[in-house]
C-alpha cells in the first residue's frame, strides 16, 4: 500500500499575508475562479518582499519575472472569505528562487490551495538573468525552508 502524501499545514510556512477576496473573484459556480489564486501567489511573495527585502518594482536594478507556477486545489473558497497566504522559500539560486505558497480561509486549518511560484532575477535593462540581490537573498533566506 502507498502512501498519499500529506498535504501542507500551517505549520509548514514561515510568514502569511492575509487578503480579502473581492466580489469579482468569484466565478459564475459561486466560488473564487482558479486564475485568481495566481494573483493570491503573487500578492503575498511580493508584498513580503517589498517589506522584508529590497525590491523596488518601479526603479530597482533588478526585477523577478515569474518563470513557473503551480496551484493543486482542495477547497473551495468564496467572496466574501478572507485568506491568508502561507509563503516559504523551497530553493534559492544564483538568480532564482522558488517559493512554496498555501491558501488557507482566515483562522482555518485545512489548506485550500498550495503551488509554487517561481521568480528570476533580471537585469532591468537587459532582461539577462543576475544575481539575487543580498537584501532580497537575506529576506529568503528568513522563510527557506527546513
Amino acid at each position: 500500500m502507498t502512501d498519499k502524501p500529506t498535504d501542507p499545514g500551517r505549520a509548514d510556512y514561515g510568514h502569511f499575508v492575509t487578503i480579502t477576496t473581492r466580489w469579482m473573484d468569484n466565478d459564475v459556480y459561486g466560488h473564487v475562479n482558479n486564475v485568481q489564486y495566481y494573483s493570491y501567489f503573487d500578492t503575498a511573495v511580493n508584498l513580503y518582499m517589498t517589506q522584508q527585502g529590497g525590491l523596488d518594482y518601479l526603479a530597482g536594478q533588478s526585477v523577478g519575472y515569474v518563470v513557473e507556477t503551480k496551484c493543486q486545489y482542495r477547497r473551495p473558497i468564496a467572496f466574501p472569505d478572507t485568506v491568508e497566504v502561507g509563503i516559504r522559500v523551497a530553493r534559492i539560486g544564483r538568480s532564482s528562487v522558488t517559493y512554496e505558497v498555501g491558501i488557507f480561509k482566515q483562522g482555518q486549518a485545512e489548506i485550500c490551495a498550495f503551488g509554487h511560484f517561481v521568480h528570476v532575477y533580471v537585469d532591468r535593462a537587459t532582461s539577462t538573468p543576475t544575481a539575487i540581490p543580498d537584501k532580497d537573498r537575506a529576506a529568503m533566506e528568513a522563510i527557506l525552508a527546513s
